[in-house]
């Protein structure tokens, strides 16, 4: 993924609603939902939650598919992995250790590693 790219996506859920959309599409799984359901589900009226869907898409970060009268909306997980691994991409770099196994932590309470 490329910083143009990880910023679209990253603009896109940079909105309450859009980045609840989103949670709420990872937590159904592969089964998706329809727009329906979500709209209810979040309290959004179907007129905004269009919107917000249209921005996540455009984003690659949704994908949809028609199912009869339905259109289920999904989260692109592959999508999500690639903006996850562009962020993390570079963890540690730099860190004193200097341990390229070293993983990110986050430091404890108190501003402790």
């Amino acid at each position: 993924m490329g910083g143009a790219v990880a910023v679209e996506a990253l603009g896109a859920l940079a909105h309450e609603h859009r980045l609840a959309v989103f949670r709420q599409l990872v937590q159904a799984g592969s089964d998706g939902m329809p727009a329906g359901a979500l709209a209810e589900a979040l309290s959004i009226p179907n007129s905004s939650l269009s919107f917000h869907l249209g921005q996540l898409s455009r984003a690659g970060l949704v994908t949809q598919e028609r199912r009869h009268r339905s259109i289920i909306y999904r989260a692109d997980y592959t999508a999500m992995d690639a903006l996850v691994g562009f962020l993390t991409e570079n963890c540690c770099r730099g860190s004193e250790a200097g341990d390229p196994e070293a993983s990110c932590v986050r430091p404890a309470e108190g501003g402790q590693a």
